[in-house]
C-alpha cells in the first residue's frame, strides 16, 4: 500500500528543519520541475516529492527507504536551485535521477571503459559513426530515410570480447562488433532489459541494420570535427561525472569538463546560441 510521506511524518512526529531561499530565477519553472513555493516549507517540499514519485513511477521497499530517498531528494533540490541561480547558459531540473546521490548516479550510469588502450587525456574521443542509438540510428536515417531505434541490449549481451556489458566499454569496439556481426537488430526485436542477458543469436532471421565501417576524427582538430558533424551524427566520449550532468535539463552546457572519459553521447549538430558557439 502506498504511504504518504506527509502522513508518515505526522505519525512519527518527524521534524525536518529546512531553510530555503526563494529562487529569483526568471526561467520557466515548469521546465526545471519545481517552483519557489516548493522551497518555502517542508510540507510543500513533501508534496513536491510525492508528485515526483508519481510522475516517475517510483516504488520504495520500505518507509525507511522512502525517508532516506526524501533526504537525498532534498539535498539534490538544494544543489539544483543553487546552481540555477549561478548559471545562465544552461539549467538543471528534477529529472528521474533526483532521488539518487551523486555517487549512486555515477556507479549506476557512468562507465565508459577503455580496456587495453592507452588513454590520451588531451581531448574527448570522437568517432565518425554511431554509438548505441544515437550514431548508428542517425546514419541509417541519412542513408535509408528511416529513423530506426537499434538494440543497445544486443551490444550489452553479445559484444563481450573487449567491452564489459553494463560495466562499460569503448565505442570503437562496439563499431567493430557491429561490422563483424553483420549489423544490429532493431530495438523492438531485441528490447532493452536494463541488465546483462544472454546473447540471443536465434534472432538472425530478423531485420538488421548494418554499417560498413567507422573512422576516428583527429583529436584537437575542431575543423575536422565540424566537417564530420555536418555530414552525420558523431559518437563522443565525455566526462559526465560532474554533479551538474546528473540534473542537466537544457541549454548550452559550459560547466566544468574533465578528461576522465566515462560516458558516450551522440553529437548531432552545432551552431551559436546567444553569442555562444556550441
Amino acid at each position: 500500500m502506498a504511504t504518504s510521506l506527509l502522513s508518515t511524518f505526522s505519525i512519527q512526529t518527524l521534524i525536518i528543519a529546512s531553510v530555503f531561499v526563494v529562487s529569483s530565477l526568471s526561467r520557466d519553472f515548469s521546465i526545471v520541475g519545481y517552483s519557489p513555493e516548493h522551497l518555502s516549507s517542508t510540507d510543500k517540499l513533501i508534496e513536491l516529492f510525492e508528485e515526483w514519485i508519481s510522475k516517475h513511477d517510483k516504488i520504495y521497499e520500505s518507509i525507511e527507504e522512502k525517508l532516506r530517498r526524501f533526504e537525498v531528494f532534498k539535498d539534490n533540490l538544494e544543489h539544483i536551485d543553487k546552481r540555477n541561480k549561478e548559471i545562465n547558459s544552461y539549467w538543471l531540473g528534477l529529472n528521474e535521477f533526483a532521488d539518487l546521490s551523486h555517487d549512486e548516479f555515477k556507479n549506476m550510469y557512468l562507465g565508459l571503459k577503455r580496456p587495453d588502450v592507452r588513454r590520451d587525456n588531451r581531448s574527448p574521443k570522437v568517432v565518425l559513426g554511431i554509438f548505441n542509438g544515437g550514431g548508428r540510428r542517425g546514419q541509417n536515417q541519412i542513408v535509408t530515410g528511416n529513423l530506426t531505434s537499434l538494440s543497445e541490449q544486443e551490444l550489452i549481451d553479445c559484444d563481450t570480447s573487449f567491452n564489459n556489458g553494463c560495466n562499460g566499454g569503448l565505442m570503437d569496439y562496439a563499431f567493430q562488433f557491429t561490422v563483424a556481426n553483420g549489423g544490429l537488430h532493431k530495438e523492438q526485436d531485441y528490447p532493452y532489459l536494463m541488465e546483462e542477458g544472454t546473447c540471443e543469436e536465434k534472432k538472425d532471421e530478423m531485420e538488421i541494420v548494418t554499417i560498413s565501417g567507422y573512422h576516428d576524427v583527429p583529436q584537437n582538430d575542431e575543423q575536422s570535427l565540424l566537417k564530420a558533424l555536418s555530414r552525420q551524427p558523431l559518437s563522443v566520449a565525455i566526462e559526465a561525472s560532474g554533479r551538474d550532468f546528473q540534473f542537466y535539463s537544457g541549454g548550452v552546457f559550459n560547466g566544468p569538463c574533465g578528461t576522465e572519459l566515462d560516458h558516450g553521447v551522440a553529437a548531432v549538430g552545432y551552431g551559436t546560441s546567444k553569442g555562444t558557439d556550441y
